[in-house]
């Protein structure tokens, strides 16, 4: 990378999220429900409350879930769900022991599409079609991974110049400009909620 990633705001988490795929791709998952700083400081608190310097998909597949769930409801939560979220990151990390040896980085090495890194990402356990999208657009413009036709597979988020999604985040300017698009766009769809169609008597 040319740059770290500034996606916690937080400097020491953000060194975890550059450096670690694993880390930024429980970033992306824990990402919903609650602010992108906290989600994407997540990987961070998780590692030190496992007293390492990064997370192990294979420590995390095979550790006790209640002890895990336990560790994430630990103030401050690592999620506003820490039940649901701890599952889900174990879930993760299960499905990259068992299709690609714990490796997270292995889901796009040497991946020459950009719609089949797609379908890989949109296969995780908890990153779904939107996610993979967002996740590959982060790939392509901060992590430089550039298979033929990411940008398309990205859809929207792929876009050049945009400002739509985490992917898009380089600094506090960014961050403002993804944060009023995506105000924008729940008032948007608010509003077109509020319209509906025309009821019937």
């Amino acid at each position: 990378m040319d740059r770290p990633l500034r996606l916690a705001q937080q400097s020491d988490a953000d060194a975890l999220l550059s450096r670690s795929p694993l880390a930024a791709l429980t970033g992306m998952l824990l990402d919903q429900q609650i602010p992108m700083e906290w989600a994407f400081t997540g990987p961070y608190t998780i590692a030190r409350r496992l007293g390492r310097d990064d997370l192990d998909a294979h420590e995390i597949a095979a550790y006790d879930p209640e002890a895990f769930v336990a560790l994430f409801s630990e103030k401050p939560a690592v999620h506003r769900y820490p039940g649901a979220m701890a599952a889900r990151v174990q879930q993760l990390c299960q499905y990259l022991v068992e299709h690609y040896d714990g490796d997270a980085s292995a889901v796009w090495r040497g991946v020459t599409d950009g719609g089949e890194l797609r379908e890989r990402l949109n296969a995780l356990p908890g990153i779904g079609k939107q996610k993979a999208q967002i996740f590959l657009a982060l790939l392509g413009k901060q992590f430089h991974v550039t298979p033929e036709g990411w940008r398309e597979a990205a859809g929207p988020y792929g876009e050049e110049g945009s400002h739509r999604s985490v992917a898009d985040i380089t600094g506090p300017e960014s961050l403002a400009k993804v944060r009023a698009y995506k105000q924008e766009a729940k008032r948007a769809a608010k509003a077109a909620k509020a319209a509906g169609p025309d009821r019937k008597a």
